[in-house]
Order: structure tokens, then C-alpha cells, then sequence
């Protein structure tokens, strides 16, 4: 099922970078933790593939952190198999020392709120639904812990409860227009429905161009002319020859938070690319990236996506949370009474790639740009968006076809 979302994404230069290899004012400072021990990126890389792997997949768009801060919720309420399944969903092949994922995720939660209105502005809301189900008053605070809203859904059918849903998810995204939720919930008693959205709009820290009347073809799913917007500055960047990526960061204003862009060398589609990411690759290609002059050209678009994750996650490994008989969410209910499953996981989110810049006091520093190398994003490419301050991934998904106006083949 497809939600759609508008966000913005602004792309920026950081100001104390270097060119050349030459620093400006003592070099950049020290990114976020490695991916490798974060229970978000674990979560992303691993449903980002799952999700993929159907071939009509397009313009693929969540948030792993919100998803994987109610997934912790819901492992904080269950026990047994069920617990260990939705708990090896956020596991990273790395294991931090000392990291407590529960609360690593509620701060990296309460980051995403605090930070809202500077580099980015977001609308997040999460939720969990009952159907007929003993009250959840004894999860009350632990639900709170990871924001996420108790609901109840209506006695009516399968329609009236789809309507719900929807409703909370377009107020969740200020009444915007997005991707109207698409899968049928057929909920029984005693089923809870995990729902999150998202709706994403960032700014660069410096201004692209941008000429409403340039328009250029983008070599996506469908062919389609685009208004592409344009920037020379310096960048984090680095090319991976033998896997033949190139992979760009930059931040957005204020350094709050930074989009990373994954793009094939050559027009393809993503296929070959989606089955090489690891996390232990992603590591690697940002421990490898350096600042350079960069000519960066990327399209505007809308990117919307509404999902629903049960065949995924299942797939991935939860299993048991599903089934009335096995599942045990038994520390969700007052005082463990009544049989709890889960019914479905809903997630919408939306993100809008635009040429915008934030605003501010901040005197930005000038570039010294030489020789720039070309990132021209004119075919399919993988988006992330991170936390700069905690490393939590904040979306992912992929800009496979971009809406324009068709490109017809004259020959």
C-alpha cells in the first residue's frame, strides 16, 4: 500500500570542509557513530532489501526509526519467542558496548522532536490500535516512552476500520495529500495495528539553482521531463570504482541532520546495487568519504510511499507476533489478562526534494570550489536521511521514477 507524504530536502555545503584535501578552519567536525552497532540502520538496510525484492517496488519511502522505536515498544510488552523475534528485527551485526536500545531510540526520538524547525521540519505520528481487546492502561507509559498514541478502533467491519486509519494517518500529515493507504486491515478481536507516518521537509544549508523552464529528461522506471536543480560546493563524496557507486552526504542547515545520496554510475535500475548493501559496506563508504568539490544536478520530486510491512517483517523473521495462539504480548494487557496479536503495520511517509535552503544568522563561510566532480542524478538512486548527533536513520527509501511530463521515443 502506498501513502504519500510532501517533504522537503535541501541540499548543503559544509562550511568547514575541505578541498583537496586542504582544511577551512580546523576541518569538519566529528560525525555520528558508525552505523554498524545502530539498531535503526539495522532495521533500514534489512527492510529496505525485503521491501525491494518485489520487482513492481517503486519510490520505496520510510522511517526506520519510527518503526523501530515501536517495534522496540511492542518487544518491551511481549515475552518469549515473540519478544527474541521482534528484538532480532533491530539487531546490528555489531553490538555497541553498553547500548540500551530502548533508550537510545526514545532519545533518539525526542532528538527528532527537539531538532524539528531548524535544518528540517517534520511531521511524525505513531500508533497502536486495538480491536476489541482488554485495555492497555498498564503500557501506558511505556507506550508514551517511544510517542506512540493508543487508539481503538470502532466494533464496525473491515471499511470502517481501513476509514480510521486513514483519517489518523492524514491528520498525522497536517491534512496533506499523500498515498491513500491501500491494504485491507481485517482485524479480529484482540488484534493490534501498529501505524506510523512521517512527512519529511529539510533545507540545505546553501541554495541550489533552480530555472522552472529547464527542464531535463529523467532516465527512471518511465522517461520524464523533470526541473532539475543544480549546485557546485563542496561535498562529502566518495566513488566506489568496483561497485561502481558514487555516494554523496551533505547536511542540512545547521547541521542537524544530513541526506546521503547513493547513485549508480551508469543508467540502471537499482536492482544490482540493493543487493550489494550491508551495512558493513555503508560503514565503509562513509569512513571513506572526503570532502571535494562536488557539481551536484538533482531532480525535484515527490517522493510518497504507503505500506503495508506484514509480509516483510514476516519474512525478516517475526513470525509468532501474528498468530492469536502464539503470540505473547502479554505485558501490553492490564495485568496480562486477554490474548493479544498483531493485526498489521501501516507505515506512510513522504519526502519532497526541493532547491530550497534554510535561513538563519549564521554567516556561511566562502567556498573555494576547483575542478568539481559530477554527481548528475538524472536516473534511480537510494536517499537516507541521518541524525547527525545520534546516527539514528531517519528515512530511506529510493527515487526510482520521477512524475513529469513522458518522454516519447521518436525513432
Amino acid at each position: 500500500m502506498l501513502l504519500r507524504f510532501p517533504l522537503r530536502l535541501l541540499l548543503a555545503v559544509p562550511v568547514l570542509l575541505v578541498v583537496q584535501g586542504s582544511t577551512a578552519g580546523g576541518g569538519p567536525p566529528p560525525g555520528p557513530a558508525s552505523p554498524l552497532g545502530d539498531p535503526s540502520w539495522a532495521l533500514g538496510l534489512r527492510l529496505y532489501r525485503a521491501l525491494r525484492s518485489d520487482s513492481t517496488a517503486s519510490n520505496t519511502l520510510f522511517s526506520p526509526l519510527l518503526l523501530a522505536s515501536s517495534l522496540e515498544a511492542l518487544a518491551e510488552g511481549s515475552a518469549g519467542a515473540t519478544a527474541t523475534q521482534v528484538r532480532d528485527l533491530l539487531k546490528p551485526p555489531a553490538q555497541t558496548a553498553g547500548l540500551q536500545v530502548g533508550e537510545y531510540l526514545s532519545e533518539a526520538l525526542k532528538r527528532l522532536t527537539t531538532a524539528n524547525g531548524t535544518g528540517f521540519h517534520v511531521h511524525a505520528s505513531s500508533a497502536l490500535f486495538s480491536k476489541q481487546a482488554p485495555a492497555l492502561g498498564s503500557a501506558k507509559e511505556r507506550l508514551t516512552k517511544f510517542m506512540l498514541q493508543q487508539r481503538t478502533l470502532g466494533k464496525g467491519g473491515a471499511a470502517e476500520d481501513h476509514k480510521q486509519l486513514q483519517d489518523w494517518a492524514e491528520a498525522g500529515f497536517g491534512r496533506l495529500d499523500g498515498a491513500p493507504v491501500e491494504a485491507e486491515i481485517k482485524a479480529k478481536a484482540g488484534a493490534l495495528i501498529l501505524a506510523n507516518a512521517m512527512r519529511f521537509k529539510g533545507l540545505w544549508e546553501r541554495e541550489f539553482g533552480q530555472d522552472g523552464t529547464d527542464r531535463r529528461t529523467f532516465l527512471g522506471k518511465k522517461y520524464t521531463k523533470v526541473v532539475m536543480m543544480h549546485r557546485a560546493g563542496l561535498y562529502r563524496h566518495y566513488e566506489d570504482v568496483n561497485n561502481m557507486v558514487q555516494v554523496l552526504e551533505a547536511p542540512l542547515w545547521g547541521g542537524e541532520a544530513s541526506l546521503l545520496l547513493l547513485l549508480p554510475f551508469h543508467v540502471e535500475t537499482l536492482g544490482r546495487l540493493e543487493k550489494l548493501l550491508t551495512l558493513e559496506l555503508m560503514s565503509g563508504w562513509l569512513e571513506k568519504a572526503a570532502v571535494n568539490s562536488v557539481a551536484i544536478s538533482l531532480p525535484t520530486a515527490n517522493i510518497s510511499s504507503a505500506l503495508s510491512l506484514q509480509k516483510q517483517l514476516s519474512a525478516l523473521g517475526l513470525t509468532d507476533a501474528w498468530d492469536p495462539k502464539a503470540a505473547d504480548f502479554s505485558g501490553l494487557a492490564d495485568h496480562g489478562k486477554g490474548k493479544l496479536h498483531l493485526g498489521g503495520v501501516l507505515h506512510r511517509a513522504s519526502l519532497e526534494l526541493t532547491a530550497e535552503a534554510g535561513k538563519g544568522e549564521t554567516e556561511l563561510e566562502e567556498e573555494k570550489v576547483e575542478k568539481p566532480k559530477m554527481f548528475y542524478a538524472d536516473h534511480p538512486f537510494i536517499i537516507l536521511v541521518r541524525d547527525k548527533a545520534s546516527g539514528a536513520l531517519l528515512l530511506m527509501g529510493c527515487l526510482d521514477h520521477a512524475e513529469g511530463e513522458a518522454v516519447h521515443d521518436e525513432l
